[in-house]
């Protein structure tokens, strides 16, 4: 199957170790769980998750997926994102810049919006491709499904332990409200000669929402852990998710938080000859949620913000979730790239500095002061 097949990862390749949280452990309340997650969502921000139960619905998406890919270019096409900052349908290869040179990236992916996936047969952004459609009640909607409950737990877990009242973060990503949720399979083709260590192919970046769910079975995901220029690789295990907090996250928490840099580069040895599958579901709040920090409703991430440099800029970008989406979606794609500031114009939290300079006029008059 699909992002199965190959070799196993090498021994000998260094990695990054992550803990390993077990889910029916945290939907069981145990405390010495809880704490795991929480060392995990603020040290690093990445952690394994095991017994999460989406082991059937993960390979019906891979098979899907892989369905799809191999569906003339000009059919995908059909249905691919655009150049307006869109989030939903296809992104071919070649469309984004990975890097201040203008390189471009080597993936291709389908985003199937969690709103057209709980719609169905309803049209609430887009249409899909009849591949995907005929398998909307069947494949998508159940991986979603499983995907909402798996994040909505760890979430709730992270709003108690934020000290936030009951139910904060839920309201903030309500499944029933429009948002830029998105489940994706992406394909990335084999390696064909010596592995250029620092030729990514997807860029280096933290994730644009709240909570990623992400499953392979092939390396080539790196983490830069706290504190080092070293990428490192992160392990596939068999049965585990890698799970990663992304911007709003860490906006909401004060950066208490911690939304991580990671990159994909060719697998290590012998994987690298394989094409690598992914399959991951991205939680964001929603459309209309405002990106701050909740210093109003927790006391603990009021301290953390009162302690941070910049907190202004980095807590308090004026712009709502689908802005801040919008504008990451926008301005990697070649189409708007123009130089190195173009690309700086895409990061996220991971660079605050070029998020101040690149805002609109819409900004309110206190982050303008701080970009000044």
């Amino acid at each position: 199957m699909p992002g199965i097949v190959g070799p196993p990862f090498p021994e000998d390749v260094p990695t990054h170790p992550l803990l390993v949280v077990d889910y029916q452990l945290i939907k069981a309340g145990d405390h010495d769980e809880t704490e795991k997650l929480w060392r995990a969502a603020t040290q690093l921000g990445f952690w394994y998750l095991k017994n999460h139960g989406a082991d059937a619905e993960v390979d019906a998406m891979f098979e899907m997926g892989s369905d799809f890919m191999e569906l003339p270019i000009d059919d995908k096409m059909q249905f691919e994102q655009g150049d307006n900052g869109a989030s939903f349908g296809y992104k071919a290869r070649g469309v984004n810049a990975i890097d201040e040179k203008g390189n471009r990236d080597s993936t291709e992916f389908i985003n199937v919006s969690k709103d057209d996936a709980l719609a169905f047969p309803e049209v609430v952004h887009r249409t899909y491709p009849g591949i995907l459609t005929a398998r909307m009640d069947t494949v998508i909607r159940p991986f979603v499904d499983k995907s909402l409950e798996v994040n909505g737990t760890l979430i709730g877990v992270l709003n108690t332990k934020l000290g936030l009242p009951e139910g904060t973060l839920a309201q903030l990503h309500n499944p029933a409200e429009r948002s830029g949720c998105v489940a994706r399979v992406i394909r990335t083709p084999p390696k064909d000669g010596p592995i250029d260590d620092e030729k990514a192919m997807l860029a280096a970046h933290t994730d644009f929402g709240s909570l990623s769910f992400l499953h392979n079975r092939i390396g080539g995901l790196q983490v830069l852990p706290p504190g080092t220029d070293k990428w490192q690789y992160v392990r596939p295990l068999p049965g585990h998710a890698i799970c990663n907090i992304g911007d709003s996250m860490h906006i909401f928490s004060g950066g208490i938080l911690r939304s991580n840099m990671h990159r994909v580069i060719p697998p290590p040895g012998e994987q690298a000859k394989f094409e690598r599958y992914s399959l991951v579901y991205f939680t964001r709040a929603s459309d209309s949620v405002e990106l701050r920090a909740l210093v109003d409703d927790s006391p603990l991430i009021a301290a953390a913000v009162a302690d941070a440099p910049n907190a202004q800029a980095r807590f308090w970008p004026g712009v709502s979730a689908q802005e801040w989406l919008q504008r990451r979606v926008r301005n990697q794609r070649l189409s708007h790239f123009k130089g190195p500031e173009s690309f700086k114009s895409w990061m996220g939290t991971e660079d605050v500095s070029s998020m101040v300079k690149t805002r609109t006029s819409v900004e309110s008059a206190a982050v303008r002061q701080v970009a000044a």
